[in-house]
């Protein structure tokens, strides 16, 4: 009889260790996005990085819920069948709380299926195409920018301009595609007396010279670049080369976000100089303490100035952390509903998703942009030119004509 106390207590002792145990464990979030080609490994980097950065900081302040944050990544290669995969491994295989990462929409559209699936939430790092956010999704939340946020900003800047033709080049994927469908329609809206087409380009090519050489003859006012890297610079240069973009004829529109990567100048040199670029972030933006504590890190570790898709990583993972802070659980569907609900404060600013159906559904609606020209080589995005900012209205007077 005297034993059974004893048993008992070593009982409730292996089970406190067991659970302590259990508690230790870290949480696990899912990280998809291309780290070989054909995808835009500059762009999968730059995702890592803004998420390394955040996961440290995190991890150095205990954690969340008193357990680390572990990123569990996987490369989906820029290829939606591999995105598929890799989403399903992390959630089934993983036991991943939620997935962030994505920067490419036909890769995204596929990962969406497969955390709608399992009800895991998705944050959309960097998925521009409308039809994310037109699926709908209740798992689905977009703190990144969307292609009707850009196709607007543009078709303003050129009604402004008073542009009689523009030509655009688009990838042959649902963000290419879809973002200059968008360009149409706001350009009929805004600039109707803008004559308008698009042209497809495969984004694994490596020459675009045809589609190029046709516009000789008759350059229109503008060309638009609706392309990621490698293929956006290859097209950038053939433009240059070929005299077309940008020229005192002819002015060059940087509709993808390319300017700020670190590869940018040493791959396009005098073809990205008068360069006009709408971008979602530059140094002169305001910043929130917690945006310039990770722009500080990102600088520490790298030499290089931040771009967007750090501060957008950055969100990404900070959301998942709240929302585990505010649920008081890692149960996703626990997670989810407090991303729905809860009002963020991270590294951009401070915003809630919207909840209207529709092309901002789960979305940060007012998104901060600007628009600035590069006038000299290598020239850092903190002196270029801007034309238009947040709580600056657009000023086409500021831009230089090519040369």
């Amino acid at each position: 009889m005297r034993r059974i106390p004893l048993v008992a207590s070593l009982a409730l002792f292996l089970a406190g260790s067991v659970a302590a145990a259990l508690a230790a464990e870290p949480i696990k979030v899912g990280i998809s996005i291309a780290q070989s080609p054909p995808g835009s490994v500059v762009q999968g980097t730059q995702v890592k990085d803004g998420l390394e950065i955040v996961k440290d900081m995190v991890n150095a302040k205990g954690g969340v819920l008193g357990r680390k944050i572990e990123l569990v990544y996987e490369d989906n290669q820029g290829i939606p069948e591999k995105g598929r995969a890799a989403s399903e491994k992390l959630i089934t295989s993983d036991h991943v709380v939620a997935i962030t990462g994505g920067h490419q929409s036909s890769v995204c559209l596929a990962e969406i299926e497969v955390a709608h699936r399992y009800h895991v939430p998705y944050v959309n790092t960097n998925c521009w195409s409308d039809d994310i956010r037109l699926k709908g999704y209740p798992e689905v939340f977009n703190p990144g920018n969307y292609n009707s946020r850009v196709s607007m900003a543009m078709a303003e800047t050129i009604a402004a301009m008073k542009l009689k033709s523009v030509v655009a080049f688009a990838e042959n994927t649902d963000y290419g595609i879809g973002q200059a469908k968008l360009l149409d329609k706001f350009i009929k809206e805004k600039s109707p007396g803008t004559k308008y087409r698009y042209e497809t380009l495969d984004r694994a090519s490596k020459d675009f010279t045809p589609a190029v050489l046709a516009l000789r003859a008759n350059p229109p006012d503008m060309v638009v670049n609706i392309m990621l890297p490698p293929a956006a610079y290859i097209l950038m240069n053939q433009l240059y080369e070929q005299g077309v973009a940008p020229s005192p004829k002819t002015w060059s529109y940087d509709g993808a976000g390319l300017a700020d990567y670190p590869d940018f100048w040493q791959n396009v040199k005098e073809a990205g100089k008068d360069m006009i670029c709408f971008a979602l972030y530059h140094p002169k933006m305001k910043a929130p303490p917690l945006g310039k504590e990770v722009a500080e890190e990102y600088t520490k570790r790298t030499k290089n100035e931040p771009n967007r898709l750090i501060f957008q990583a950055a969100d990404s993972l900070l959301l998942i952390v709240d929302a585990i802070k505010q649920a008081k659980s890692t149960d996703p569907k626990a997670i989810e509903k407090a991303l729905r609900t809860m009002k963020f404060s991270g590294t951009r600013g401070t915003f809630s998703f919207n909840e209207k159906k529709g092309n901002t559904y789960q979305q940060w609606v007012e998104i901060p942009y600007v628009n600035y020209q590069l006038t000299a080589v290598n020239q850092p995005i903190s002196e270029s030119n801007i034309i238009q900012g947040p709580g600056q209205p657009l000023d086409v007077k500021k831009l230089q004509r090519p040369k």
